[in-house]
């Protein structure tokens, strides 16, 4: 029978011409229709999208999530910095400078 039999499925009616091109773009990207409209959904919730944004506005709150997510990456480098790698430093360097006496 193959992978999909075990799952349920439901009709969700389109215009023939809607579902002539998500086929098609389905078939593009070589995934079945349900994971191609499954990839969708998630992007458009993952990056708290909806399809009716306009493309600019989208584009200026992706980069603003974007540019939050590096000023956190930023903190939390620097934290393991302040933390870990310079107290760590500090103590070899002590380590070498007691040998070299």
């Amino acid at each position: 029978m193959g992978e999909f039999s075990k799952y349920g499925y439901s009709g969700v009616n389109f215009k023939r011409e809607t579902a002539i091109r998500f086929r098609a773009f389905s078939k593009a990207i070589s995934l079945s229709n349900t994971e191609t409209m499954e990839a969708m959904l998630d992007f458009f919730e993952i990056h708290e999208l909806s399809p009716m944004d306009s493309i600019d506005g989208s584009l200026r709150a992706i980069e603003i999530r974007i540019k939050r997510r590096i000023n956190n990456a930023i903190a939390i480098l620097k934290s393991i910095e302040q933390s870990q790698t310079l107290p760590t430093v500090a103590m070899l360097q002590s380590l070498f400078e007691s040998q070299l006496e």
